[in-house]
């Protein structure tokens, strides 16, 4: 049960740096209130340091009576030689995460109803099966123990192209759907199966061709070259599928080395190359339209043809997006309670500091071996990507804002954000969803191909931005 053990392991950790810091740390008697009732808009604790606690750089801001920005803390002096260090909580308690974690699923009802009722009718009028026999010369091998023409893998094969468009609302529904499909052939229903493994790695490796959200952000911040992120992130998403296969295959002992799968892959990268090709030739401008229009186009193109396939087959449209919307509400109140646990997990790990302790052990290791402490800068957003998409994205702004849009660090944040996915709130929800409980190795594979994916976006950005 490696979930299990993960998130027993998250809880009593954060609890015994919490209590560390609680008996051990002046400024932290708060602390155990703030892991149960804070909120992310509370001050987390108060410190005082001495001049020489605070780097020259912000003591000579702080001489001229200003507010300084130093490591995510608003530093404020009160006397000569007396600052107080005001730490705001990366995440709310306990309590508000329970909150967030119902309302997330709230929220997620009105995309689960809508789109599997799409996906219900596109079944219903033999769409998907089709999407199956397409694509099942290369299904067959990486998931050989899914019969050809399986409805699992036209669902798949929608989840993936969501997820290639950055579709990331639209690629959840698909891939339920698909995680649904994989347990009706799964023996053991509480023990994840092979193809269910393959897939969720596959999935959680997070291959992208267009960051938009990504390339948004860097717009708002005002960034002169925010498409410049574009070819790194693809790479390194690239390079996490591939190796989220591999690893996948060598423990399952599937032949990727054939013909057919080496041609499929050729094929893809053939297609990546072209677009990246065809994305140099625009502006900044034309990429913003570009990946806008294609990313919602891409969508409206399912809609209207599965709606015309339903057409030409005579398939009852609106009984069958009610049936399908049906189990759009229920999926999203089943996975409530694993959502839940993860998020609150999560919380602890990131208010008691543990996350902090990690970064600041990593960063002096940088020092110790004279390494760039500009890679430590952008990581926290690395490291948090696998917990919470949203703490990434934050985490991603606070580098671009502190070391600039357009830096090496805020470049490598940006690509680091786009090189993984949200690990654990995939677990919770797709497993979730069909009820597995022995995950088996999914999650260290998950997690090698974010590791394979920051290593490449460190590679990349050097050789792009340094």
């Amino acid at each position: 049960m490696a979930l299990s053990r993960i998130w027993t392991a998250f809880i009593i950790i954060a609890l015994a740096v919490a209590a560390g810091k609680f008996f051990f740390q002046p400024g932290h008697e708060a602390i155990f209130s703030h892991l149960v009732t804070g909120k992310n808009t509370d001050t987390a604790y108060t410190a005082r340091f001495d001049s020489s606690a605070i780097p020259a750089q912000v003591h000579g801001q702080l001489q001229t009576e200003k507010i300084a920005a130093w490591d995510k803390n608003k530093v404020v002096r009160t006397a000569p030689g007396d600052y107080t260090v005001y730490r705001l909580l990366p995440a709310n308690g306990i309590f508000e995460t329970c909150r967030d974690a119902v309302n997330l699923c709230i929220g997620l009802i009105g995309f689960m109803a809508l789109f599997m009722g799409f996906v219900n009718i596109a079944d219903r009028a033999g769409g998907v099966r089709f999407l199956s026999r397409i694509i099942a010369p290369f299904f067959s091998r990486i998931f050989p123990e899914v019969p050809k023409g399986h409805p699992a893998h036209g669902h798949m094969i929608m989840n993936f192209s969501a997820n290639l468009m950055g579709l990331d609302n639209a690629a959840t529904p698909f891939g339920i759907k698909a995680m649904e499909s994989l347990q009706e052939l799964n023996p053991d229903k509480t023990r994840a199966s092979n193809s269910q493994i393959m897939f969720m790695c596959l999935h959680a490796s997070g291959l992208t061709l267009i960051p938009t959200a990504i390339i948004a952000d860097r717009v708002i911040l005002n960034s002169k070259h925010p498409t410049d992120i574009f070819i790194p992130c693809l790479i390194a998403t690239f390079v996490a599928t591939i190796a989220a296969m591999s690893i996948v295959a060598w423990k399952q002992k599937i032949n990727i080395f054939n013909s057919v799968v080496l041609l499929w892959v050729l094929g893809i990268s053939t297609g990546i190359a072209a677009l990246i090709l065809y994305i140099k030739t625009l502006d900044s401008a034309g990429v913003q339209l570009f990946s806008g229009s294609l990313s919602n186009g891409i969508i409206l193109l399912v809609f209207l043809l599965i709606l015309l396939g339903a057409i030409y087959k005579k398939t009852p449209i609106f009984d069958s997006f009610v049936e399908g919307a049906k189990s759009g509400f229920e999926t999203a109140i089943k996975i409530i309670p694993y959502l839940v646990g993860l998020l609150v997990a999560i919380s602890l790990l990131r208010n008691s500091g543990a996350f902090d302790f990690v970064l600041d052990s990593i960063k002096s290791l940088f020092v110790l071996f004279n390494g760039d402490t500009r890679i430590v800068d952008a990581l926290p957003t690395s490291l948090i990507k696998p917990l919470s998409g949203q703490g990434a994205r934050a985490l991603m702004i606070d580098t671009m804002r502190t070391q600039g849009v357009d830096s090496f660090a805020g470049n490598l944040a940006s690509v680091f954000r786009g090189s993984a996915d949200t690990t654990f709130y995939i677990l919770a929800v797709y497993f979730g969803a069909v009820g597995i409980k022995n995950t088996r190795y999914a999650i260290g594979t998950m997690l090698l191909a974010d590791l394979a994916g920051i290593i490449t976006a460190i590679t990349v950005a050097y050789l792009f931005f340094a």
